[in-house]
C-alpha cells in the first residue's frame, strides 16, 4: 500500500472512536451543511455507521457505497467535480436511516495553522473594524476549530463545528492572516472559498505533528512516554524526570527537590502572577524560573493515606516534586494542576512541597485564587495551602526541557485533536504562520518539512504549501551577532526553495520590534494568496563569485530590485566559518541580482537581514521584500 492510503485508512479509522449504536450514517465532523469541497479531486467523505452496514451515499447526481468496517469506520468515494455555486446535497444512508447535508458548494479549500499570529483575529487588525461590515460573502466559508489536544489521532474535536458563511456575524474572530488570504482568492478566482482555521497562540511545530512523524523525529522513546501518560500520568512524570532533572542540575548546579534548605528562600507576597508582586524584582521581570516551596504537616495515619495536591493555575509550566518525588509536569497557562500524591511519597511530620514554575513570556506565576490551592487526602481532610508559601528566583532563564504530553508543544497534541478529526478530505493546499516558539530550538527545517510531509500524506500529495517567514521582532542589533529568529526564517526559506509546489510569503517587513503580533495582516493575506495562486515573489536561488565580488541572483523578481531611504541595501554580511567571521558587507543592487564587493577577508556564507529584528530596505518594484536568507558561496 502507498503513504497516502495507509493515512487514508488511518484517517478514517480515527474517525470510528465514536461509533452510533442505532443512529444512522454519520459523517466525519468536518463535513457539515454549508462546507466547501475541493474542485478537482476525488471527493472522500469518511463517517462511522454500524460495523458491517452497507453505505448508500449520493452527491448531486453521483452515487457511491461502502461498508463500514468492524470498528465503524467508512469512506465513500465521488468522483472529482469542477468548481460550482451551485448547492449540491449530500446524502449518506443505511439500513438504520439516512442523513442529509445541504448547501454544499465546490471551489478550493485550504487549511491554515500555525500559532499567534495566525490566531490573530479580524477584529484586532489594522483596518478590520471596515473589513468586517464588508465581509459578508456566502461562497467564503469558514470552518473554525475549537482548542484542544489529544494524545492519539481523535474521531471528533474538542466541541462541535459547522461551516458558516463569511459575514459581520461569523469574521471578527477569525484569523486575519487567513481571512483577507480567502478573500484575495474570492476576488481573483471567481470561484467558492473554503478556509479551516485550527491555530492555537505559543504552540510550538511539534504539536502538529503526526505520530508517524514524531516518531521518525523524536524516537520510539519518547512516542512510547507518550503513550504511558494516557494511563499513568504519575509513572510517565516519573519517567520524564530524570532528564528534566538533569537539564536543571546543568544549567543552575543544585537539586532543590531533593536539598530544599540549601537556597535562600523568601516569602511569596501573595497568590497572584509575579507581575503584581510590586516589591519584588519579579514585577517588572516575570519571565524567569521560580521556585515555589512550602511545607505541609501531617499525622501518621494522614502519611498513610493517598492524596491530591491542587496549585492551581500555574503561568506557563511547572515540575512539582513532593518530598523529592516528582508528581506532576505541566505546561498550560489556562489549566489547573491535580496531581495525584501515592501514600509513598508522605511521610509523618513535614512533608515538602517544591514547585519549579517557568515563565517565558507574560505575568507568571499563580494564575487562580489561593483558595484552589489545597492537599486532599483521600478519604480524609482537605489541607488549605492558601498561604506560607516561600520562593526564589533561579540565575538560569532558560526554558527546562518540555514533555512529551506538554500542551503547547507535546509531540501531535494538537495535531490529533485539531487535524487528526479533518479526515481524509482533500484541500487544496494550507497556509503556515508559526516559529517564534521554536526560536532557538535546532532542527527546525527537520519539522517543517515533516509537517509539510504529514499533510499532504493525509490531504493529498497536491496540497499548496504556503509558509509565513517571520516577521521582524526583538532587540536592535548594532553589527552582527546571532538570531534565533534569523534561523527559522533560514529553514522556512530552504524548505520551501526545495519544494516545487510550496511558497513563501516573507513577512519581514511587517512587523514591530517591540510587538510580537503585527497588527498589519491584510498585506500578510495578499501575499499569501500571491502564493496561493503560484504569482512569483523573491527568492534567492545561489551566490557565487564573479571576480572580485559575490553575486546573489533572485528569482521571482518583478521591475528589478531597488533600495529605499538609500543607495544601498542594509544588513548585508559576509562571514567565515564561524559567528565572530561575519561582519557588514557593502553590497549594491542590480536588476535581478545582489553584488557584494568582496574585501579580501576569508568569506564562505553570505547572509541578509540576520537579526531577531532587522530594518530592511531591499524590495522589488511591487513592493515585495527580499525574504531574509543565507546562502554559502560557490566558487
Amino acid at each position: 500500500m502507498t503513504g497516502a492510503r495507509l493515512s487514508l485508512a488511518a484517517a478514517v479509522a480515527a474517525l470510528a472512536i465514536v461509533v452510533p449504536a442505532t443512529a444512522a450514517p454519520q459523517p466525519g465532523p468536518a463535513y457539515t451543511d454549508g462546507m466547501v469541497l475541493q474542485r478537482g479531486e476525488p471527493i472522500v467523505v469518511a463517517g462511522t455507521a454500524r460495523p458491517g452496514e452497507t453505505v448508500s451515499g449520493s452527491l448531486g447526481e453521483a452515487r457511491a457505497t461502502a461498508r463500514a468496517d468492524d470498528a465503524g469506520a467508512f469512506a465513500i468515494r465521488f468522483p472529482a467535480r469542477a468548481e460550482s455555486a451551485q448547492p449540491l446535497e449530500l446524502t449518506l444512508a443505511d439500513s438504520t436511516g439516512t442523513t442529509r447535508l445541504g448547501n454544499i458548494v465546490v471551489g478550493d479549500v485550504w487549511l491554515c495553522s500555525g500559532q499567534s499570529n495566525m490566531e490573530f483575529p479580524v477584529e484586532r487588525s489594522i483596518a478590520g473594524p471596515d473589513r468586517i461590515k464588508s465581509s459578508r460573502d456566502p461562497l467564503l466559508r469558514l470552518l473554525a476549530v475549537p482548542k484542544a489536544t489529544a494524545l492519539a489521532p481523535a474521531g471528533r474535536f474538542g466541541d462541535d463545528v459547522k461551516w458558516v458563511a463569511a459575514g459581520p456575524e461569523t469574521v471578527p474572530t477569525f484569523s486575519a492572516a487567513c481571512f483577507y488570504m480567502a478573500q484575495k482568492l474570492r476576488a481573483d478566482l471567481a470561484i467558492p472559498i473554503g478556509v479551516i482555521g485550527s491555530y492555537w497562540g505559543g504552540s510550538q511545530i511539534r504539536a502538529w505533528l503526526s505520530p508517524e512523524a514524531g516518531e521518525a523525529l523524536f524516537g520510539q522513546a519518547q512516542m512510547r512516554l507518550l503513550d504511558r501518560y494516557a494511563d499513568d500520568p504519575l509513572g510517565a512524570t516519573t519517567a520524564f524526570a530524570p532528564e528534566w532533572e538533569a537539564w536543571w542540575q546543568a544549567h543552575e548546579g543544585n537539586r532543590p527537590w531533593a536539598q530544599p534548605d540549601t537556597v535562600d528562600w523568601q516569602p511569596v507576597p501573595a497568590i497572584a502572577p509575579w507581575s503584581e508582586w510590586k516589591s519584588t524584582k519579579l514585577a517588572d521581570d516575570p519571565a524567569r524560573n521560580v521556585l515555589l516551596r512550602r511545607t505541609v504537616d501531617l499525622t501518621s495515619g494522614e502519611a498513610a493515606k493517598d492524596a491530591t495536591l491542587s496549585i492551581g493555575i500555574i503561568d506557563d509550566g511547572d515540575m512539582t516534586f513532593v518530598n523529592g518525588h516528582p508528581v506532576g509536569n505541566t505546561f498550560s497557562w489556562d489549566q489547573e494542576r491535580h496531581y495525584r500524591v501515592p501514600a509513598r511519597f508522605l511521610r509523618e511530620g513535614a512533608n515538602e512541597i517544591l514547585v519549579v514554575a517557568s515563565n517565558g513570556w507574560g505575568p507568571g506565576g499563580f494564575q487562580s485564587g489561593a483558595d484552589r490551592l489545597s492537599l486532599a487526602l483521600t478519604g480524609g481532610r482537605s489541607i488549605p495551602l492558601d498561604d506560607g508559601w516561600l520562593y526564589a528566583v533561579a540565575e538560569e532563564r532558560g526554558g527546562p526541557p518540555r514533555a512529551p504530553w506538554d500542551t503547547i508543544a507535546g509531540i501531535g497534541g494538537m495535531h490529533n485533536a485539531m487535524i487528526a478529526p479533518l479526515g481524509p478530505m482533500r484541500l487544496a493546499g494550507a497556509a503556515w504562520y508559526q516559529g517564534e516558539s521554536d526560536a532557538g530550538i535546532a532542527g527546525y527545517d527537520d519539522r517543517l518539512t515533516a509537517l509539510l510531509a504529514g499533510w499532504r500524506a493525509r490531504f493529498g500529495q497536491q496540497m499548496r504549501m504556503l509558509v509565513v517567514q517571520l516577521p521582524d521582532f526583538g532587540a536592535r542589533q548594532a553589527s552582527p551577532a546571532p538570531s534565533g529568529w534569523a534561523e527559522v526564517r533560514e529553514a522556512e526559506r530552504a524548505v520551501v526553495a526545495a519544494d516545487p509546489n510550496a511558497a513563501l510569503a516573507s513577512a519581514i517587513d511587517q512587523g514591530a520590534w517591540d510587538e510580537l503580533h503585527p497588527p498589519h495582516k491584510l498585506e500578510v493575506g495578499r501575499r499569501l494568496a500571491m502564493g496561493a495562486m503560484k504569482q512569483p515573489m523573491p527568492m534567492p536561488t545561489g551566490a557565487s563569485r564573479v571576480g572580485n565580488s559575490v553575486v546573489v541572483t533572485f528569482d521571482g523578481v518583478e521591475g528589478g530590485l531597488r533600495t529605499f531611504s538609500g543607495p544601498r541595501p542594509l544588513g548585508v554580511e559576509l562571514c567565515g566559518p564561524q559567528q565572530d567571521d561575519c561582519r557588514w558587507a557593502a553590497a549594491r543592487v542590480g536588476e535581478n541580482r545582489l553584488v557584494i564587493a568582496d574585501d579580501a577577508r576569508p568569506a564562505s556564507r553570505i547572509r541578509y537581514a540576520w537579526a531577531d529584528a532587522p530594518i530592511v530596505n531591499l524590495f522589488d518594484a511591487r513592493g515585495l521584500p527580499v525574504p531574509g536568507f543565507e546562502l554559502a558561496i560557490e566558487p
